[in-house]
């Protein structure tokens, strides 16, 4: 595989607002990479324009180009940290620890197990944004609310 260096992809422009150029990437990997899930939607991902979808939204919402594209650019890059700050470390720990004792025990079995104890917590995780009235109101004051 050969690959551009990434310094190439940057243009020079004022050292704050730096300029990068959308090019298509198409390659081969081992099969064994573990990165050729995220590599393939690069190359599938890659074939489309962006800027078709960016420009329509920026003469509609009177927001140039370039500030769109770099709102996409932070809010995708930043996405594992915002999840993290929303779920909260704890959370992602306890979620991880059956994944880790499944692939310490290297089996299938385990692994199966792992996926309905993380189904459980999920579906417990998610209960109020399925029924919101499972949990009473509560007011500043510490009061929960009454209904009727």
């Amino acid at each position: 595989m050969t690959t551009v260096p990434h310094q190439e992809y940057e243009e020079k422009g004022p050292p704050e607002e730096p300029v990068v150029r959308l090019h298509r990437w198409d390659a081969t990997w081992p099969d064994d990479d573990p990165h050729a899930n995220f590599k393939s939607d690069v190359v599938l991902y890659g074939r489309l324009d962006p800027l078709a979808t960016l420009r329509g939204m920026a003469e509609n919402l009177d927001i140039p180009v370039g500030a769109l594209a770099r709102y996409v650019l932070a809010r995708w890059a930043t996405g594992g940290s915002g999840g993290l700050l929303e779920v909260g470390p704890v959370m992602v720990h306890r979620l991880w620890e059956p994944i880790a004792e499944a692939e310490r025990q290297d089996s299938d079995g385990e692994r199966l197990r792992a996926y309905h104890q993380l189904r459980q917590m999920i579906a417990w995780l998610k209960l109020p944004l399925d029924e919101p009235g499972v949990y009473p109101a509560q007011f500043e004051d510490g009061t929960a609310g009454t209904t009727g």
